[in-house]
């Protein structure tokens, strides 16, 4: 049985990640009647979330290769990762999670027009949480369960024993100070995305009675986290995304507080390509067509051009999605 922590009562600036849901359902109705809601709850206006700075490339095309991070607090991995870890990490993400078989050979080895390059320090841009946080602000709570600080978020743990389907992707997130590049060593990050059909678990469809595909990771001393997981569907109204916050420690991840920033990536289209023409993403292949990073309602106003990520691997090998993070 998974070990609840004593409840809390959480604040109204829990919430500050952005307009549509960052404050909870408290705060959120009165924004949302006042919006047209997308088909999974996401609102397409996004007049209220600030503009967006110049476009500037982002750092870290290269640094998946060393990212190594910690598993658990009790076991959390300090000093410099090796190009080894990360492979190590993209490989046990087949064993992690259940690949649908693919005809395909198509690599995604190459990044978006705006992928990263080393050096850029904007401050990541602040989007909206969704209506499915799983922080405790609107609805269930991942975070004040024990096993919620993992690298591997293909599986559920405490009383859930699932295991997310579908084509293995490795996350990798670079934190940073804003401005001066600094890495920021032992910071977390709560990261979680939807199923290969599109649900996020604890609220919906196939992954109601899951908590895979959500966990809390430590930056090592390089300020790198990564994660073990599956590639996230194209859903309804919104392009392929991975959502995230940063916290300056653990602790602080897990009470949900003194939240540093909240932000999306965004996935490369050759990848997403190549990974919806796999068995199992059928209905991302539709949703695909009718959404570009221009008409998302969240990546619109500049094509993600300080969220996109960087690509490296294949459908078939160690696919990994890399990400530099200034807060």
């Amino acid at each position: 049985m998974m070990k609840i922590r004593a409840s809390r009562a959480r604040r109204h600036d829990r919430r500050t990640a952005g307009p549509e849901h960052g404050d909870g359902m408290a705060d959120d109705l009165p924004r949302l009647l006042a919006m047209q809601a997308g088909p999974l709850g996401e609102p397409r206006a996004r007049g209220m979330l600030e503009r967006r700075r110049a476009l500037a490339l982002i750092g870290g095309a290269g640094v998946v290769l060393l990212a190594g991070c910690a598993a658990k607090a009790s076991d959390a991995a300090t000093g410099g990762a090796t190009a080894t870890t990360a492979a190590t990490t993209a490989t046990t993400a087949k064993a992690g999670a259940s690949s649908s078989s693919s005809s395909s050979s198509s690599s995604a080895s190459t990044s978006g027009t705006a992928a990263s390059s080393s050096g850029d320090n904007t401050k990541i841009p602040e989007e909206t949480a969704g209506p499915y946080p799983g922080d405790g602000s609107n609805g269930p709570d991942v975070l004040n369960q024990n096993g919620v600080v993992r690298r591997d978020i293909t599986r559920s743990f405490g009383s859930a024993s699932g295991v997310a389907p579908g084509i293995p992707l490795a996350l990798a997130f670079q934190l940073v100070a804003a401005g001066t590049g600094v890495p920021m060593a032992n910071a977390a990050i709560y990261a979680w995305h939807c199923t290969q059909d599109g649900s996020y678990s604890m609220y919906n469809g196939s992954a109601k009675n899951e908590n895979y595909l959500r966990g809390v990771g430590v930056a090592d001393s390089n300020g790198l986290v990564t994660f073990t997981s599956i590639f996230p569907a194209a859903y309804s109204g919104r392009w392929p995304h991975v959502h995230f916050e940063v916290y300056s420690s653990v602790d602080d991840a897990l009470k949900a507080s003194k939240k540093l920033a909240t932000s999306q990536m965004a996935l490369p289209a050759d990848a997403c390509t190549a990974v919806y023409a796999t068995t199992g993403y059928e209905q991302s292949v539709t949703n695909m067509k009718r959404t570009t990073l221009k008409s998302d309602m969240v990546f619109g106003n500049d094509s993600a051009v300080h969220q996109l990520a960087t690509m490296t691997g294949s459908v078939n090998d160690n696919l990994t999605a890399t990400l530099r993070v200034p807060v």
